[in-house]
Parts: structure tokens; sequence; C-alpha cells
């Protein structure tokens, strides 16, 4: 059972980059808080300024504006006081690559006030066995998860996790999701970025979705894929069944029903009722509907119709 008290507080951030004309706001105003034992999970689209907010919030860079709060003490400011209880796995750590594990791992506890033992930091992750091979003898999973085991080292209030399953087999990737799924049993709180929209449906406590600097869906993964419609396709031969003036009186349509040489596009709020009602007017029609698929709302809709809703007009041809 979650607390509802929140570690991290971030109201109106903005962050940029230069100056004058030439500033680009990769941030743009975004409220966001991350409550104490989630796990809080932040996607985007290419470019959306995940990194540049979560930098801020690690206490990596300053805010433009706005105000960022982790466990009530300014991150940036403060650093001192609050980066002791935070651990961060980044996209890439740049370890020396002649170093072994547990001699990177060692490196890196002496950084630490009270860390675990190395031996213990890399069974977590798997790597007991892999102690004394070199950095640069690793695979690119195996150094994710080196990655992994020196962010928990220190045994954080708070664990960022930037895209922490890239480059592990499906096996390896669903055992860093049961370590995640532990460390939140005991109470820690995870924010994570990640591309694979599977890893936050099976972790995320909440999510938020940005594009352009801005975070434009938040809430459960039930409550965003609510947002979105149900949808069903098919193709048929029949005239009454691409007839979309015919079609609008199916029962919890969202919007005009669409057809054309590709089939027909229903959306619905409540697929079972369009779905039922629907076969029934093709059974009294005597028509048969080929390609016949429906699909209940997913995150990975959701996440599709942030981009689509933002992409630039295709450019028509003008005549000559």
């Amino acid at each position: 059972m979650h607390t509802t008290d929140s570690v991290i507080s971030v109201t109106g951030l903005r962050r940029s980059y230069g100056r004058g004309a030439a500033a680009f706001e990769a941030v743009r105003g975004v409220d966001l808080t991350v409550r104490r034992g989630e796990l809080f999970a932040l996607l985007g689209t290419n470019g959306a300024g995940k990194t540049s907010l979560l930098e801020v919030v690690e206490g990596i860079a300053p805010a433009t504006a706005g105000e960022v709060r982790v466990f009530g003490l300014d991150p940036y400011r403060r650093r001192g006081q609050v980066r002791p209880r935070t651990g961060i796995m980044l996209q890439e750590a740049g370890f020396p690559s002649d170093l072994t594990t547990a001699e990177t791992a060692r490196m890196w506890a002496g950084t630490l006030a009270a860390p675990r033992g190395v031996g213990e930091s890399l069974d977590l992750v798997g790597l007991g066995h892999r102690h004394h091979v070199p950095v640069k003898s690793l695979s690119g999973g195996e150094r994710r998860r080196l990655d992994l085991a020196l962010a928990l080292m220190g045994r954080p209030e708070i664990l960022f996790l930037d895209e922490p399953t890239t480059g592990l087999d499906p096996q390896s990737r669903r055992d860093a999701w049961e370590l995640v799924r532990a460390l939140l049993g005991e109470g820690t709180t995870v924010v994570l970025t990640t591309h694979y929209l599977e890893e936050a449906e099976e972790l995320a406590d909440r999510l938020a979705i940005m594009h352009a600097g801005e975070i434009v869906r938040t809430g459960t993964v039930a409550d965003i894929v609510a947002s979105e419609p149900a949808r069903i396709r098919y193709r048929t031969d029949h005239a009454a069944l691409a007839d979309v003036d015919r079609l609008s009186a199916l029962p919890a349509l969202t919007g005009w029903p669409r057809a054309d040489a590709t089939g027909v596009l229903l959306e619905s709020t409540d697929l079972q009722a369009t779905l039922t009602a629907l076969l029934a007017v093709a059974d009294d029609a005597g028509a048969r509907l080929t390609n016949l698929d429906a699909s209940s709302a997913s995150l990975e809709r959701a996440f599709l119709a942030v981009a689509e809703e933002s992409a630039p007009p295709v450019p028509q041809a003008v005549a000559a």
C-alpha cells in the first residue's frame, strides 16, 4: 500500500538551452508529483524533453524557471543532502573499460557512505559469476546490469532508471522487472524512463507521457488507456456494411465511421456493444466480414495517438 506523501514535487518547471533568439526550451512548464513507494514511469516521443526534465530532478542541472523539490529540498542547490539518498542509472555510465566488474564496483563503493557489499550488489543483478571479467569484455546487456548494480549499491530511497533494460534479452529483462518489484516492496521509490511500453504497463503505478517539452497525458495505466477508444476493422463487399450513414447508428461509437479502399474502421467506447450490434447487422444482411479485427484500447494506442496528434501534416500535391 503506497503512502500519499510526495517525495518529488515539480511545479512549473522550465529548462532552456542557449539565450536570446537562439534559445531552445526543452521543458515547458511541467507539473508532476511522485509519491513515496510508487513506480512512476515517464514516457515520451523522441526529443520530448524527458532527459532534460530528469537531469533537473536528479540535481545534475538547474531549472531555468519553476520549482523542484526532492525530499523537500532543491536537488541542485542542496545536492550534498539529496544525492546520498538517490540512485541513478544513466543510459550510459562510461566506466573505465580495463577494470574488472568487481574493481568497478569497489571503485564506486568508495564514493558511498554505507554501500552494499560488492558481492551482494553483483549478485542482485546476476553478475556475481562475472566479477573477474573486464568491463570491456561484458556484453551490452551485462553492462546494463552492472549499471543497475551500482545504482543500487547505496541503498537509495529514490531510484532513477533511464532505459534500464535496453540491450537485455527477454529473460534478463524479466529478471530486472522482478528485482524492481522487490525494491518497490521494500519501499523504494522508482522513477523509470523506457521505450518499452510493455515495461511501463507491467511496472508503473502511475505514468506521464511527454511531448514537445510538456506532459500531455498523466495518470494510472488504466486511466490513460481509458482515454482511447477500442477499434473494429473489417473488409466487406456488401454495400450496407460499408454505408457510414447506416453504421453511424451503431451503439457506443466515437466519431464517424470511416470507409475507404482499405476497409471500414469503427471506434467505440464499448467494444462488446458495438461489435455485437455490428455482427447482428451483418447477419441480417447476409453479409460476410473479412479481415475482422476487434481490439481494446492499449497504452501503445494512447502513446501513438500523442505522436499522431502532433505530427506535421502530410504535404499535398499542388495541381498545375
